[in-house]
């Protein structure tokens, strides 16, 4: 069989990081398709600790690696440039198969063991970084609970699980795999989080989660569920859903003397926002450390299926001003440190409230905008679109708006997602929200998107949103070529990958 020509990618193209690379290998380790990127994340260099390889990014390689019996080269920590030859196909892996196998009915599944290198390693990442190659890992075994269903594959991932500038174990699994569950027929995803790992406070923690894939059978594409009723429109349509809010669940992780203070801060906060809103509280645990505070807050729709996450991971302030008087927090989102300045008597309560006007105020500032999720939900559906058959769509009415405003539509970098410490004033809250009821609907932007189809050109990162939603397109449509993109990202007719007979043995 010919072998198949190299793909070049320059790490350093469109958001050139972590993303970039993991959507990179997952899609080769699934095309059987070789690739080499230089100037592996080279964008993050800072001077001080630079771009190359990470520890997670090294976890999620060297498993696919194993997996595909993939030949690998600069396979290292720090490492600029990457060679992956990946030599069978997701469902040929015998690492997999032997696995799934060697196990009776009367006993639990195997499960596989990831261990990153370092302990703040995120599990998140490399998670996302093997979830498409698990999708197509047909081993050929039957779930025994379940005649006709393919076996589940259980993996246990140890590193971070609460890691700045990485999705949370919460975000995961509260915004992201609901997302996809609803989006995707046949993608079921069991996980539970066994023990929190922080890259903040000492001593260093390693978390664990464990996760069970439920995989496609062989010559199965992920197929798009239908929504709403079921017709011959191609829109990713939820007819039985709306953008208002009807619930906010808050994830509280924080030391145990600022549960009270803040669980009751969020509440009011909340209601400031969407009067009347249902308030739960799914997770409220003691950090253990006044290093170690997380919130994650996730608006639902009144049927659910639409979420946006807001989130902070950050720390109390060592320094407390006698006088009462602070400086400015800048709560970052999106698993991002914060950094607070002095703060005074009411010192923890103070905090509290700080943190909680912040990213209740974020939160309500992503949903006012409209559409079908947040930010980062948008850049981390993009493989699973690309892979999919059929068509999906994923609106967001702020890209229109951002890019008017000459913006690329990235997160802020600097913190906080908002120019002000307070929440908008009752006047610019209704504001908003008047912006947002007058929008078209999701529905609508999604039709009137399918009426005027324009082929996007996928020369380089493209399309609204974030520079990480439009460079994981970029990569997709590299290494994907029947994948197609129209309307600046919006719409995506999908590659409809599938893992065939013929792809079972080396790679051609």
């Amino acid at each position: 069989m010919k072998e198949k020509k190299v793909i070049e990618i320059d790490g350093r193209t469109g958001e050139g990081g972590g993303q970039l690379v993991r959507v990179a290998v997952a899609l080769a380790a699934l095309t059987s398709q070789p690739i080499r990127i230089t100037n592996v994340r080279g964008n993050r260099g800072d001077g001080r600790k630079g771009g190359g390889l990470k520890s997670q990014h090294l976890t999620a390689i060297a498993w696919l690696a194993t997996a595909t019996n993939a030949q690998v080269t600069g396979l290292s920590i720090g490492s600029s440039v990457l060679e992956f030859r990946p030599q069978q196909a997701p469902s040929a892996s015998t690492h997999l198969s032997l696995r799934a196998l060697e196990r009776g009915p009367d006993q639990p599944p195997a499960r596989l063991a990831i261990a990153a290198e370092s302990a703040a390693a995120s599990t998140l990442l490399v998670f996302q970084a093997i979830l498409p190659f698990l999708l197509f890992a047909d081993t050929g075994a039957d779930d025994h609970a379940v005649p006709g269903l393919s076996a589940a594959i259980g993996v246990d991932i140890s590193g971070g699980t609460n890691v700045s500038f990485a999705p949370s174990f919460e975000y995961v699994d509260q915004v992201l795999l609901p997302a996809l569950e609803a989006r995707f027929a046949g993608l079921t995803v069991e996980r539970r989080l066994v023990c929190r790992g922080w890259s903040a406070g000492t001593p260093a923690t390693r978390g664990r989660v464990e996760f069970a894939v439920r995989p496609l059978r062989v010559g199965a594409a992920l197929q798009r569920r239908r929504r709403g009723h079921d017709d011959d429109n191609d829109n990713d349509d939820d007819d039985d859903d709306n953008l208002d809010v009807a619930a906010v669940d808050a994830s509280v992780v924080v030391p145990a003397d600022m549960h009270a203070a803040l669980t009751r801060a969020i509440a009011r906060d909340l209601d400031d926002m969407w009067p009347g809103v249902e308030v739960a509280f799914p997770v409220l645990e003691d950090s253990g450390s006044d290093a170690r505070v997380y919130v994650l807050l996730v608006a639902k729709s009144e049927a659910g299926s639409r979420r946006w996450g807001r989130d902070v991971l950050t720390s109390v302030p060592a320094r407390k001003a006698k006088d009462g008087g602070g400086g400015k927090t800048k709560c970052k989102s999106k698993g991002k440190t914060a950094d607070g300045g002095d703060r005074g008597d009411r010192g923890k309560e103070a905090y509290a409230e700080e943190i909680s006007r912040d990213v209740v105020r974020e939160l309500f500032e992503e949903v006012a905008l409209g559409g079908d999720g947040d930010v980062y939900l948008q850049d981390q559906l993009v493989i699973f679109q690309a892979l999919a058959e059929g068509r999906t769509s994923f609106v967001r009415q702020t890209d229109q708006e951002r890019e008017d405003d000459g913006e690329d539509g990235s997160p802020p970098r600097g913190g906080g997602g908002g120019s002000s410490d307070v929440p908008p004033s009752p006047r610019n809250r209704d504001k908003m929200l008047e912006t947002a009821m007058g929008a078209l609907s999701v529905q609508q932007l999604q039709q009137q998107q399918q009426g005027r189809m324009r082929k996007d050109k996928a020369r380089e990162p493209f399309g609204n949103g974030s520079l990480h939603a439009k460079t994981a397109r970029w990569v997709t449509a590299e290494l994907l070529p029947k994948v197609a993109w129209y309307n600046k990202g919006k719409i995506c007719d999908g590659a409809g990958f599938s893992v065939t007979k013929g792809m079972m043995g080396a790679a051609d």
